[in-house]
């Protein structure tokens, strides 16, 4: 029987509840706990034994594994101001006192076994570290060949970045053309295309060209080393939550050991205590409040999300503040063609096919929406011939017999000072410039666009679930972050935040309330651990869902508004149980108090209120239907 702070984390993650159970001191208890019982029994109904021949095993685990339990659980009680666990140690030591070693014994398991399970939840901010230090740079290779350890890299040395490797510290690219994925760790969509002068970032996965770089920092200064000592900080930092089942077992210990003084009082008999304390004993709280989270996990993963922090769902429904990352959460995570801007003599379709026909040959990072775009209208692509991309030249070639270049405005200046005036202003986003023949043709602008249904998302948060505060958190720049505001209705923006940045404004926001935070990159792992809720959109990065409290694996909003409606259920279902549970105990404590329950008939009467909690919170898992009311279309 464990209490909702004492579930373990789910299964996927790094830490492995099962090993962490049998490794800990609450596992070993347990265990020997189990075992003691065992050999009661068969002593006491196999053998017939009585008394001290009976009751050795639990005499021994009682006194050897519950007084360190009773310490731990006196000790947190001072701190959380009590809770469920405080009325099971008094249940512990008036059961010894009483010479009621069964009871003591059982109790004992409960406590140990909570406890194992606990720790092995807690693991998860290690789990988290972990998977950073697993996606860490090992090695990096200076130029002539030599291997060596990132951490012997000095600033001046010249490193060679082989295709689709991790980039091993901050640096400059000296030679080579070709593009990294900084998605991850800046939180911009694109893949960046990289040549001479360009900077490069730690952990940037390299694309398919060596590049050459110049260390500009040690490894332990690069800015994956920043992000891990942020979210080791936020780990370190988090602030405590108290459970549901620890609120409500506050009051009901009073209530309980109130009535049970008084029984004592009036009857003189301590066995009167013993009852009162034994029909109180809080299983709805639990097991009837772990029941409900479990079938709230269960219904869960049916939807595609996989809970890793079970006690999120106790705070996901109340969370009054909502902070989302721009790329992937409330976008796709991927640049698309917003506008064909094309000088005259030309014609859109005519500049689009001949740019895609030439973009089927190159590693650009926008070559994909141009094709993607091309295909989408159904544009026949004239034939290629004498493709080159050199640095600083941008991407050329013969198409349907004429040369064609797709540049930058700088080099369309360069080639066609009259393209100055025929250009767009500089707007967002980004824009790739095509000229045919030399002659400025079009620009072309690209965009992460919002999802479609994200705008009628943010409408329905308040509405149907009391958000009052959304703010978007991006490391984007500010232009592209307030474009995607704008589109989808939230007034707040934050732009350009590193995760130390991230990590600050959460904390800034829980001091007033609940919150929840989105995201799906590498740089929002401390604002995830540090948030009430961190949610990931996408199992894409291991170190993402290690630091997440739950993830949507389709990145699908409406998922989120199921997430939010499992939380509400889970809570509405366990306080029925928990309230329920404890009301009709209370009923069974002052029948106690007068005499008119003994001790064993209390325990009867609480194991039928403990099938009853049960019964109720598994309800949990038995939805019917859709339990989003998110309509998107």
């Amino acid at each position: 029987m464990v209490t909702s702070a004492h579930l373990p984390a789910h299964p996927t993650a790094t830490a492995r509840p099962g090993k962490i159970f049998l490794s800990s001191r609450d596992g070993v208890i347990t265990v020997a706990t189990l075992v003691a019982i065992v050999i009661h029994l068969v002593l006491w109904l196999g053998v017939g034994l009585e008394g001290w021949a009976r009751d050795w095993p639990l005499v021994l685990v009682v006194v050897v594994g519950g007084a360190p339990l009773l310490v731990d659980v006196l000790r947190n009680a001072i701190r959380t101001r009590g809770g469920a666990d405080t009325l099971a140690a008094v249940s512990i030591a008036t059961s010894v006192a009483l010479g009621e070693w069964l009871v003591a014994a059982i109790i004992v398991l409960m406590l140990s076994g909570g406890e194992a399970l606990e720790e092995a939840a807690t693991k998860r901010a290690t789990g988290t570290l972990d998977a950073l230090a697993r996606r860490a740079p090992a090695t990096a290779h200076r130029v002539g060949g030599e291997e060596v350890a990132v951490e012997d890299v000095a600033v001046g040395d010249e490193l060679v970045v082989l295709p689709h490797e991790l980039c091993p510290v901050d640096g400059e690219v000296i030679a080579g053309h070709g593009s990294m994925d900084e998605s991850y760790l800046t939180g911009e969509p694109y893949v960046v295309s990289k040549s001479k002068g360009a900077q490069v970032i730690s952990g940037a996965v390299n694309g398919d060209t060596p590049l050459t770089v110049v260390a500009t920092a040690p490894a332990r200064d690069s800015r994956y080393a920043r992000i891990v000592g942020t979210l080791r900080e936020a780990e370190e930092n988090r602030p405590p939550m108290r459970r549901l089942a620890d609120r409500l077992g506050a009051w009901y210990t009073v209530i309980a050991l109130v009535l049970g003084a008084l029984g004592w009082a009036i009857s003189g008999d301590p066995m009167r205590f013993l009852a009162v304390v034994v029909v109180a004993t809080p299983c709805p709280l639990l097991i009837g409040v772990p029941v409900a989270i479990i079938g709230a996990i269960s219904l869960a993963a049916k939807r595609g999300i996989i809970v890793r922090n079970p006690g999120m769902l106790e705070n996901a429904a109340q969370v009054t503040t909502i902070m989302f990352d721009k790329t992937g959460t409330l976008t796709y995570g991927r640049p698309s063609i917003t506008d064909i801007h094309v000088a005259p003599g030309f014609e859109e379709d005519e500049v689009l096919a001949a740019a895609a026909s030439i973009e089927r040959y190159s590693r650009h990072p926008l070559a994909d929406a141009i094709r993607g775009e091309a295909a989408g209208r159904g544009l026949e692509l004239p034939d290629v011939a004498a493709v080159s991309e050199k640095p600083g030249q941008g991407l050329t070639g013969e198409v349907g017999g004429r040369f064609l270049r797709i540049a930058n405005r700088r080099t369309a200046v360069e080639l066609d000072p009259a393209s100055r005036d025929l250009m767009p202003k500089s707007a967002a986003g980004m824009e790739s410039v095509v000229l045919i023949d030399e002659r400025y043709a079009a620009v072309i602008q690209f965009r992460d666009e919002p999802r479609a249904e994200a705008e009628k998302f943010i409408a329905h948060l308040p509405e149907k679930h009391g958000v009052d505060k959304m703010m978007i958190i991006s490391g984007d720049r500010e232009s592209e972050v307030r474009y995607l505001a704008g589109r989808v209705g939230v007034d707040e923006v934050h732009a350009g935040v590193s995760p130390e940045g991230k990590l600050a404004i959460v904390r800034r926001n829980n001091a007033h309330g609940k919150t929840m935070f989105l995201g799906d990159g590498i740089n929002d792992a401390p604002a995830m651990a540090t948030a009430t809720v961190g949610v990931a959109m996408g199992s894409d990065s291991d170190v993402t869902s290690e630091a997440a409290d739950a993830v949507i694996l389709d990145s699908s909003l409406e998922r989120l508004d199921d997430l939010l409606h499992i939380s509400a259920r889970m809570r509405r279902i366990a306080l029925q149980s928990a309230l329920g549970g404890m009301g009709l105990s209370v009923v069974g404590m002052i029948l106690a108090v007068f005499g008119l329950l003994t001790p064993l008939a209390g325990a009867v009467a609480q194991e039928v209120i403990d099938v009853a909690a049960i019964l109720n919170s598994a309800r949990v898992a038995m939805a019917r239907g859709p339990l989003s009311d998110f309509d998107e279309d």
